[in-house]
């Protein structure tokens, strides 16, 4: 496994936190802000020389930018100029040999939770979802038009992503619901996930960033799909939950309901060698919640578990 860890573009304390724990690869968030365009290389190089000056090589993009992505997945009149702009990114990645991009297809509204001050161990706060008191917007989409959205998407970018050795790993939808409101959801299941990536289109170039807790709450059986995915696992996310896709909440990552142990055994045994990060992290004490999920010390916690199994694994192989 190469072991990675989830950076913003302006350095804070998580970019410290990484180097000093010995993370040198880096899964990244391009800038938001309207005056960066994805599309310009001259835009990319000082964002990727001020992780590589820090220490950090960027690996992958986390999310494909909301910019163009949201126009892409809704499938609106913009959509045709986004895939434009996303196809400029291949060569650019190219270059700086960042080989792949972590997308989703929740449209409308992103990974949603209904709580951030959920108490857990010692009084460490978390995140979850309650589907009673959830509120979706006035949005709507349906199943149909999702899955036409995404089969013209992929059509339209394999070939060229395919040209540049650049990899799509298609993120489940969190939490893993069919419907929210009147907002259709669709990576909600293995097999919609297989049709995705197999059958709408087959490519070495199109896979999945394995988020272990969205596919447990699917109630999917991770020891059976893990080595049958084996082949289309471009990324992992290590995170830990308990309840169900209708009422959940994270966990520090030894409380929860998945065995993390076994599950990086199992990667390991299925011969999974591919960049992996901790996700949905406690807040802990002393800090402020910034970023619901997100936030420092609970990363310095999760990393340390991450990294020690994963080293006993390697040293017993």
């Amino acid at each position: 496994m190469i072991l990675t860890d989830y950076y913003r573009s302006t350095p804070d304390t998580t970019w410290e936190i990484g180097r000093q724990l010995g993370v040198k690869y880096g899964v990244i968030r391009l800038p938001e802000h309207p005056d960066f365009d994805p599309a310009c290389r001259e835009h990319w190089l000082p964002v990727y020389r001020q992780f590589t000056n820090y220490g950090i090589r960027p690996l992958i993009i986390e999310p494909m930018p909301n910019a163009l992505h949201d126009h892409i997945k809704a499938g609106d009149e913009k959509r045709d100029a986004c895939i434009e702009k996303v196809l400029k990114m291949f060569p650019i990645m190219e270059e700086l040999d960042i080989r792949t991009i972590c997308f989703n297809w929740m449209a409308c509204v992103g990974w949603t939770r209904t709580r951030n001050d959920i108490p857990e161990r010692g009084g460490a706060l978390v995140t979850g979802f309650d589907l009673k008191e959830y509120t979706p917007p006035e949005a709507a989409i349906s199943e149909e038009e999702l899955w036409e959205n995404y089969a013209y998407f992929i059509r339209a970018v394999i070939p060229e992503a395919e040209k540049h050795g650049i990899c799509l790993a298609l993120h489940p939808d969190d939490p893993p619901l069919p419907r929210v409101g009147k907002i259709s959801r669709i990576m909600v299941s293995y097999e919609n996930i297989r049709h995705a990536v197999r059958e709408i289109a087959d490519s070495r170039n199109l896979g999945v960033t394995f988020c272990q807790a969205c596919y447990y709450l699917m109630g999917e059986d991770l020891y059976r799909i893990i080595p049958e995915f084996a082949d289309k696992i471009m990324f992992i996310h290590f995170r830990n939950v308990t309840g169900t896709k209708t009422a959940f909440h994270e966990t520090f990552h030894d409380n929860g309901d998945l065995d993390m142990p076994r599950l990086l055994k199992c990667y390991y045994d299925a011969g999974i060698n591919v960049p992996i990060r901790v996700d949905h992290v406690p807040t802990m004490a002393g800090e402020t919640m910034v970023n619901q999920g997100y936030d420092a010390l609970g990363r310095l916690y999760a990393i340390g578990y991450l990294k020690g199994i994963l080293e006993t694994l390697e040293k017993m192989s």
